[in-house]
């Protein structure tokens, strides 16, 4: 390969505390709460917007945030559901039960409103928002990361700081960093397809199939996966065998999303692959809306409104952390005495291609043996979201270090936003203490936390994180 070497003299910006690379839901908790805790923060983000899948995506529903008897969420990421209530940018038909004690219950949402509530609670904590900004290279001393380069429309810059946390998905300041990681495709096999989502209008909600509630609503959408979508494929509808719908959410009086239509073969981490996807997305993007005009209740006059200008992208690279949380951790129902949230949501490993036996593969994970039962809970301990022997990078979201089933549990989006207050208030202890990321107190950490309003359960503490 032929290379070119590139040697310039850039500005040097002021010193912050925390860097967070990554405005998704792990990095906006981060940024905020690390604001809130009294640090000078920068988040950089690529795109024109907070929230990352939720928003930029179309990824219009949190994980589900209670275990059928009670909320595991608290914190930041309770703060912001509440909030999205009150201000009315949950879907029409979503009570206070969905995150209180509902069981595997997603929540829809409107992108919009949560773009401008992240944009307020950004401004008021404080927070420096850079947006249409990337990480795109970082100077270290040993384990430790001394400043970044950013990139965007003014060219590059240097910024310091005394912490980074990593919050863009692919584990792209880590990698950049050195830290050792691991890549789909390469270090298992079966990487998780994406999805370009899409928004929709024209939804004639009042249909006697939706006559019920929340309840009836789920029942169409089962049906839709278990007999109608069958069907279609039968009938020749579809350009591939798709075998698997998230489905339909309602947003509105007559709007919806639709999470549907697979990209297989999908490199997260290649922008040819990439740019191939997107215009794969677009074409099977119609052909569900033609789908549900065709085939679903109260959808003859649906119209689409707008595909997701990002790729739903589900898995790219993880870190090598502390410790690695596995699916085993995950039917033990494991508690650890360094866990920073609980979590309950069904491993999602989508099917990874369009054969039957994959297809069968999927069911069994997610509504077989991959459930917990109800009142349980996984905890998330904090040692999975350090880069194994790193000082003062963390990482939160899809990017942190666990094995490849149990990852299609804790990659969504509540789960991700609780790992983000946590890994800024894991940094801001370091900076007051001077303890390495990789040799925190945990226990005090616990404490921090709990203070915030965070739920951890655990009766046992420890002063050093689980290995």
């Amino acid at each position: 390969m032929r290379t070119h070497r590139l040697v310039r003299e850039i500005p040097v910006e002021s010193r912050y505390d925390i860097l967070v690379a990554g405005g998704g839901p792990a990095g906006t908790a981060a940024a905020i709460a690390a604001a809130r805790l009294g640090a000078r923060v920068l988040l950089a983000e690529a795109q024109g917007c907070m929230g990352g899948m939720g928003t930029s995506s179309y990824v219009t529903t949190f994980g589900p945030m209670g275990d059928g008897e009670k909320a595991l969420v608290g914190g930041f990421c309770r703060e912001l559901v509440e909030s999205m209530h009150q201000r009315g940018y949950l879907g029409p038909g979503v009570t206070p039960d969905f995150w209180h004690k509902h069981y595997n219950r997603w929540i829809p949402f409107h992108p919009e409103g949560l773009k401008r509530l992240l944009d307020e609670k950004a401004t008021e904590a404080g927070v420096d928002v850079r947006y249409f900004t990337r990480v795109i290279d970082c100077e270290t001393d040993g384990q430790r990361i001394t400043g970044a380069v950013l990139s965007n429309v003014e060219g590059y810059s240097f910024v310091e700081a005394g912490a980074f946390i990593d919050c863009t998905g692919d584990a792209a300041l880590s990698a950049l960093a050195g830290a050792e990681c691991k890549v789909a495709g390469i270090d298992w096999p079966d990487t998780a397809p994406g999805t370009l989502c899409s928004l929709v209008g024209g939804v004639d909600w009042d249909d006697p199939a939706y006559q019920g509630g929340v309840e009836a609503m789920d029942a169409v959408k089962l049906r839709v996966r278990k007999e109608i979508l069958p069907q279609a494929v039968a009938d020749g509808h579809f350009s591939e065998h798709f075998r698997f719908i998230p489905g339909m959410n309602k947003l509105g009086e007559s709007i919806a999303n639709i999470n549907a239509g697979h990209v297989y073969g999908l490199n997260g981490l290649d922008s040819q692959s990439l740019s191939e996807g997107m215009m794969r997305g677009r074409v099977v993007a119609q052909e569900f809306v033609d789908f549900y005009r065709k085939y679903v209740p109260g959808c003859q006059d649906i119209e689409l409104v707008s595909t997701a200008p990002v790729m739903g992208v589900r898995d790219t690279r993880r870190i090598v952390g502390e410790f690695t949380l596995t699916i085993e951790d995950y039917q033990a129902r494991r508690q650890f005495p360094d866990q920073v949230c609980v979590y309950n949501r069904p491993p999602d490993n989508h099917p990874t291609n369009t054969s039957e036996a994959e297809f069968e593969r999927f069911k069994r994970d997610f509504e077989g043996n991959g459930k917990l039962d109800r009142g349980a809970s996984v905890g998330i301990p904090y040692s999975i979201l350090v880069p194994k022997g790193w000082e003062n990078l963390w990482v939160a979201g899809r990017c942190h270090s666990s094995g490849h089933a149990v990852h299609g549990s804790i990659r969504a989006q509540s789960a991700a936003y609780m790992m983000g207050q946590a890994a800024a208030t894991a940094a801001k202890q370091s900076l007051e203490t001077g303890q390495p990321g990789c040799d925190l107190d945990t226990e005090a950490l616990v404490g921090r936390l709990r203070a915030q309003g965070c739920y951890l359960p655990q009766t046992e503490l420890s002063k050093t994180m689980t290995r």
